[in-house]
């Protein structure tokens, strides 16, 4: 039984240095993430739709950055680095986002970032919800899936803004890490940013 845990654990081991070998090979070091406009400088549009659907917008830089989006895959397959490349090893979602069997998330991610192996990690490491897969979806429809209850897990707009701003997976896209790039701006610039999107109205962009 012993010899079996530790080949077992072996195994596992190998998996995850394996898999971070090869994303030092196809992820280098990246720059800083992009900015975000402050909430405050939308406050010029006079009509309420346009300035919810440009508040919005600005939100789009991050809700579209390799930090979520590797995340929301369209598949059962997350995908990582900045590349966006399919998981490696193979892994896919499992019963609930943490993984299959034998190979769920926490085999390999830890409660933080482990950087001299580049294996990023957080208390809850795991793939969105299927219902909430962004990949592939234009802005517009990912803004309609935000606001349905029966896709974000029965979050209100209240709900919502307290997710991205204390969830710490979430936050984890601002120190995601070496080697990859943080998402634009900064944690509160975004927490601002719907805040201000759901006072005005959580409008979304046309299709």
């Amino acid at each position: 039984m012993g010899r079996n845990l530790l080949l077992a654990a072996a195994a596992a081991l190998a998996v995850c240095v394996t898999g971070s070998a090869l994303t030092l090979a196809q992820n280098s070091p990246q720059p800083g993430g992009a900015s975000l406009r402050p909430a405050a400088s939308f406050a010029s549009i006079a009509n309420q739709r346009d300035r919810s659907v440009a508040l919005f917008n600005e939100m789009g830089k991050v809700l579209q950055s390799p930090r979520c989006m590797n995340c929301h895959p369209a598949t059962e397959r997350p995908r990582q680095g900045d590349i966006r490349k399919l998981h490696e090893p193979l892994v896919v979602r499992g019963k609930d986002g943490h993984g299959a069997p034998g190979l769920q998330c926490s085999t390999c991610h830890g409660k933080e970032n482990y950087d001299p192996a580049r294996i990023p990690g957080d208390g809850h490491w795991a793939l969105a919800p299927a219902s909430m897969a962004w990949e592939g979806k234009s802005l517009a429809q990912i803004c309609e899936q935000l606001k349905d209850q029966n896709r974000n897990g029965s979050r209100d707009l209240t709900a919502l803004v307290k997710h991205v701003t204390t969830d710490t997976l979430v936050l984890w896209g601002w120190n995601p890490g070496k080697g990859r790039t943080p998402a634009p701006g900064t944690a509160a610039e975004f927490g601002a940013l719907m805040q201000a999107w759901a006072d005005s109205g959580s409008a979304c962009p046309a299709s």
